[in-house]
Parts: structure tokens; sequence; C-alpha cells
């Protein structure tokens, strides 16, 4: 029971963000090499590791205010069935774990491992109160994640795919801090996170808007640019910006009829439509590109 009780504590379902470091692996051509594949999965494992290490942080530090919360406060620390010293060695283990291998992979990854682990560090202690600098910082870690994986393959990532993260990574964290706003107010709490009483539902609409709008033209030009064209010696990505819009579509749908945006990764498994629609696009890319 025990065990069972520190592996929750890594939040396993979490590692699905991590699935952003092989973005740079389909793009680059290479999603049928081996070697690059192995690496690239090196590279997941080492960002699975250093990010269950800082879930651990984070639920130190919230245990009090998970407590309040209708979910939150089933996880271990806030449930009480993993004591702090016991929290506090593991993270340490999973710190050096990631580093360790992050070291053997590539220096590279390994300052992009340090500096996440700094940044979400922070965020845990001081930056997540800091009105708009919280989701800018909760959308950087998305981006060091495709930074990652391109860095572990050793490959250069288009301007327009960083941008295209960039978008996606603020519409979700702009979604999730919105589905904390609306899930405080429903329950008719008093909102234990104090930045959220900084914004307003209408900001974080607005916010979504921009973010999804952005996402959707970045990744639109993206599709058509001449070095995209050259380089994949194809037009027909164009045609996978319909996945990318119904994606949008539907997460809207999910956020303002069900409040579903607090948690990202939970749209993605539990949704089928939206699932299903990420499995389409990723067929689509890859046929299109190989």
């Amino acid at each position: 029971m025990k065990v069972r009780e520190y592996f929750r504590l890594l939040r396993p379902v979490q590692w699905t963000k991590n699935l952003f470091l092989f973005t740079p692996l389909i793009f680059s051509r290479h999603l049928f090499d081996w070697t690059y594949v192995l690496q690239a999965l090196w590279g997941f494992v080492a960002f699975s590791l250093i990010s269950s290490c800082v879930y651990i942080i984070n639920d130190i530090f919230d245990r009090e205010t998970d407590r309040s919360h209708p979910e939150k406060k089933f996880r271990p620390i806030a449930a009480g069935t993993v004591s702090i010293p016991g929290a506090i060695v593991l993270a340490a283990i999973l710190f050096a774990a990631s580093i360790i291998l992050s070291w053997k992979i590539s220096m590279p990854l390994t300052v992009i491992v340090c500096l996440y682990f700094v940044i979400q560090f922070f965020y845990s202690i001081r930056l997540k109160h800091i009105v708009i600098l919280d989701i800018f910082v909760v959308a950087a870690g998305f981006m060091m994640r495709v930074i990652a994986g391109a860095e572990v393959i050793n490959v250069m990532i288009s301007n327009w795919i960083v941008l295209c993260t960039m978008f996606l990574s603020l519409f979700l964290a702009v979604a999730k801090r919105r589905g904390e706003s609306v899930l405080a107010e429903q329950d008719g709490r008093d909102i234990r996170r104090k930045v959220l009483a900084e914004y307003d539902i209408r900001l974080f609409d607005q916010m979504m808007m921009i973010t999804s709008t952005g996402m959707a033209i970045s990744y639109a030009l993206y599709t058509v640019a001449e070095r995209t064209i050259k380089v994949f010696g194809t037009e027909y990505l164009i045609f996978t910006t319909i996945f990318v819009l119904f994606g949008i579509f539907r997460y809207l749908l999910l956020i303002y009829r069900n409040n579903a945006g607090e948690n990202p990764v939970m749209v993605l498994l539990r949704d089928k439509p939206t699932f299903i629609n990420v499995i389409l696009w990723l067929i689509s890319c890859v046929l299109i590109i190989y």
C-alpha cells in the first residue's frame, strides 16, 4: 500500500506532457531511425524523472491548499499517506537520477533539465503567486520539453514549431487557471491560490481567444512556409490544419460546457473525440512527412 502511495506521488499520468519531447523527432523525419528514437526515449525518461521531482516539491508546498480542494485533497502528501521526510527523500533520488541520466545523454539536455528544475522550484515557492507570470512559467515548461527534444537528438527545429508550441502552451496554461478559478467560485470556497483573485473570467476568455488564434495561425503558416515545403517536399501538410482547428474548438467546448480545462492531460485521455483527433493528426503528419 505504501509503495502504491509513493508511486501515485510521482503523478505518472502527467508524464503525458513529456510527449512534447517527440515533436522534433517527428518533424525532423527521424521517427523511424532507431538511433534517434532511442535517444528521444532516454530524454523522455530523464524529463519524466525531473517532472515527478518537481510535482513532489509542489505537493509539499501546496499541501494545506490541496486539502481544501475537492480532488487534490486525495494526493498522498495532502491526505497524509506519505510523510514529508519520505517525499523529500524520493524527490532527491529522482533529481539525482534525472541529472545523471541527462549527463550521460548530453550536456545541453543536462542544462535544460537543471533550468527546468530551477524555474519550477521558484514557481512552487513564489512565481505561482505573481499574476500573468504564473501562466508564462507553466507555458515555459512545455517549451522546454520541445527544446529538450531537439537537443537530445541534435537537430534544429523550425521557429514556427517553437511559435506554435508557445501559443499552445499558453492556451493550456490559461485554460488551467480558468478552470481553477471557476471551480473555486462554484464550490463557494475562499480562493486559496491568491493569484486567482487577480484574474477575471472575462480576461481568461480573452486570453484563450488570443492564444488559440495565434496557435491556429502560426501552425497554418508553418505548413505553407517555404522552408517547410522544401524540407518535406510537399505542400499537403496544410491539410493537417483541420485537426488543429477541430482540437481547439473541441477543447473550448469542453472548457465552456464542462469546465474541463483544469487538467489538460485528463481531457486528452478521457475525451474520446479529442484523443482520436490527436491520433489522426499524428497519423496524417507521418504519412505526409514520410
